[in-house]
């Protein structure tokens, strides 16, 4: 029952996660270098890319997508390959035969098996709900 429980939330994160408005596609035999940036929706790669990528919106490497970059996003999907950091403000997803070179900068990062990693992965540390609570009441915290 826990694993159906699982799944059932796993397939509705990944709904959400893929519920954006698509802006545009690179597909297989286009090669360009350069900054791609987008203000929101979402983008897919799968071809060539040299260069920096910054949106506010969803960034799709497909299964033959070759990315060379440094990646600012709100979510990240890796089914290709990326060399370079990522910073993503919600989620990095490296899907199954997805490879990720580089520094990661998120605060929820998932590995599908099969995929593969190498480098740092820098999260943010959770915000305590105590001291949540606290905010803005003119308490100082005791170190």
């Amino acid at each position: 029952m826990f694993s159906t429980t699982k799944k059932k939330r796993r397939r509705q994160q990944l709904a959400e996660f893929l519920d954006e408005e698509m802006v545009g596609m690179v597909e297989p035999g286009i090669e360009f270098e350069g900054r791609l940036k987008f203000a929101s929706g979402m983008i897919r790669l799968n071809a060539h890319f040299k260069g920096e990528i910054q949106s506010e919106g969803l960034i799709v490497v497909a299964d033959q997508g070759e990315v060379e970059a440094e990646i600012h996003a709100r979510n990240v999907s890796v089914a290709g390959k990326v060399k370079g950091a990522i910073h993503a403000r919600e989620r990095i997803e490296i899907r199954e035969h997805g490879v990720v070179l580089g520094d990661i900068y998120t605060p929820s990062l998932v590995v599908d098996p099969g995929g593969y990693f190498d480098g740092q992965c820098h999260m943010p540390t959770p915000a305590d709900p105590l001291k949540q609570g606290t905010k803005g009441t003119g308490s100082k915290e005791q170190s």
